[in-house]
């Protein structure tokens, strides 16, 4: 199991529209503690790209902070992720959500062309360069892809997210709920939860397969 094994979760605001896909956010926290390892939560203090109303879609006139939200789901302990350093943890995990892809990166309006935000580069290149795990669920494979390159990932089956992946030059694999695609050169973990249609049940047993890969290699 994994007794003193400790991971840290990169969370991107709350709510699946402009941040963290929150089942998929919580069903990691709960798979990391149930396998015995513990964990810290970071986000980026930034403001979000924009705040979705989740009932209808649209665009509300506020802002917020990608940090102060995602605390709401870490019940208020969280770091800002410029305090993270890769030698204190054992594997890096970063859930889903369109938080991914417009507050950790702008993969939502510019694809494979993205920037991604320096702290969430400089947090994957931190652990990548010392050879420890990263497991991305959803969508969060694309950060990979984009700064390692030659990286191995699953987003699920979505034809054209895949070919954008592969046009970075990473290799995508399509999978079903609760498949993890493992690239052992990279130490890479991914599997598709909400980039299918799913139920929060295979959420769950999505994040409880890459955690308990994760756990193998540590």
């Amino acid at each position: 199991m994994g007794n003193n094994k400790k991971f840290a979760v990169i969370l991107s605001g709350s709510g699946v529209f402009d941040g963290s896909e929150i089942h998929e956010a919580v069903m990691t926290l709960y798979a990391i503690a149930k396998h015995g390892a513990t964990y810290e939560i970071f986000a980026p203090n930034i403001n979000q790209y924009h705040v979705i109303n989740h009932i209808d879609g649209s665009v509300m006139n506020e802002k917020r902070n990608v940090l102060i939200e995602s605390a709401r789901i870490a019940r208020g302990k969280i770091k800002p992720l410029n305090e993270f350093n890769p030698e204190l943890f054992n594997a890096l995990i970063i859930p889903g959500g369109f938080g991914v892809a417009k507050n950790l990166s702008t993969w939502a309006f510019d694809g494979p062309k993205c920037s991604i935000h320096p702290q969430v580069e400089a947090a994957i290149k931190g652990m990548h360069k010392l050879k420890k795990p990263i497991g991305a669920l959803c969508i969060a494979p694309v950060l990979l892809a984009k700064i390692i390159g030659n990286a191995t990932v699953t987003i699920g089956k979505d034809t054209s997210t895949a070919q954008a992946i592969e046009s970075l030059g990473a290799k995508h694999q399509p999978t079903g709920h609760a498949q993890v695609v493992v690239d052992e050169k990279n130490m890479l973990f991914s599997t598709p939860c909400y980039m299918l249609d799913a139920t929060i049940v295979d959420i769950s047993n999505g994040a409880k397969a890459v955690v308990s890969e994760i756990l193998k290699w540590i």
